[in-house]
């Protein structure tokens, strides 16, 4: 990695790197479409050798900025994390930072709905919403890490519609769109969920602080 940091802030001749605290193949692509504009390239933390972070915070902006600091420790380049889960009302924001893990360390998707739907029996507050949080820094130390955030709004049902999306989506149903988030198009949600937002939100930041 010595031969990167020696380049600094990114920048390898005219093209400008930033590490992905992620090995999500979606959330890469995601990144990348956006990105690309700016002359940005994308790369991976696993590309670089890079082990995840562990996430023990209770804050979705913790967690996200405990990663990219690691990222961009090893890496020596600028970094980008994102941490995100669903939020429930009536729970006080549970599963939250635990979402994919809620019904146990190693849970599957199908025993966290399941816990969630049995939580939430009976319950008449049904409201609930996807939050993300996407951090950026320009060094391990940056002082001034960029933060951007998304929301989604969204009511839990007892019955899950749809195949499509992972987690929760095939019981977040959508009022707007009169759909599970599991049945919407994918590149309809991509336009409208949290990450999305939050991801564009960035975009922008990235222009106007760091001048990208």
């Amino acid at each position: 990695m010595a031969g990167i940091r020696g380049r600094g802030a990114g920048e390898i001749g005219a093209i400008r790197e930033i590490v992905l605290a992620s090995n999500n193949a979606g959330k890469l692509a995601e990144l990348q479409a956006l990105l690309a504009p700016l002359g940005v390239a994308v790369r991976t933390q696993g590309s670089l050798g890079i082990a995840a972070a562990e996430e023990p915070h209770d804050t979705f902006l913790e967690n996200a900025l405990a990663k990219a600091r690691h990222a961009a420790r090893i890496s020596g380049l600028p970094a980008l994390a994102d941490d995100s889960g669903l939020c429930c009302d009536a729970l006080r924001g549970a599963p939250g930072v635990r979402s994919a893990r809620f019904a146990g360390e190693h849970a599957s998707d199908a025993e966290n709905n399941a816990l969630l739907v049995r939580m939430l029996d009976g319950v008449s507050d049904r409201g609930a919403h996807y939050a993300c949080v996407v951090v950026a820094v320009r060094a391990a130390e940056d002082p001034e890490p960029l933060v951007a955030e998304g929301r989604w709004n969204g009511r839990i049902v007892d019955q899950p519609a749809g195949t499509g999306g992972f987690g929760y989506d095939p019981y977040f149903r959508l009022p707007e769109f009169g759909c599970t988030a599991a049945e919407l198009d994918p590149a309809e949600k991509n336009r409208v969920s949290h990450r999305g937002q939050a991801m564009r939100a960035m975009a922008e930041l990235l222009r106007a602080r760091w001048g990208w």
